[in-house]
């Protein structure tokens, strides 16, 4: 009888270890895909932050804006992949009661 409840107590505890490693997973997930997306910005701006005299943007008319649309478009880029893979937000299957409240609105 004991043997049995301890087995019991053990198969517990390892579920729930398993779902806690599970759950962690997903969180850095998350922590990596936002700091990749904000890691494109911090290198550009950290390349045009060091004042190179001869950059061939420098001297257009445009190049500013030219900087500022690549950024945005890595960005999002990035987001939309990391988004398709579901590494930004968690798959709402896992969260019935999200997909409740989504329903209901």
């Amino acid at each position: 009888m004991m043997s049995g409840l301890r087995e019991v107590v053990t198969s517990v505890f390892e579920a729930s270890n398993l779902l806690e490693q599970q759950r962690q997973g997903t969180i850095t997930r998350q922590l990596a895909a936002w700091a990749a997306i904000l890691a494109v910005p911090t290198a550009i701006a950290g390349i045009y932050g060091m004042n190179f005299e001869h950059m061939p943007e420098l001297k257009s008319e445009y190049g500013y804006y030219v900087v500022i649309a690549m950024i945005i478009m890595l960005c999002a880029i990035l987001y939309y992949r990391f988004k398709k893979t579901g590494w930004l937000y968690p798959p709402l299957e896992r969260f019935p009661f999200m997909l409740d409240r989504i329903r209901r609105n």
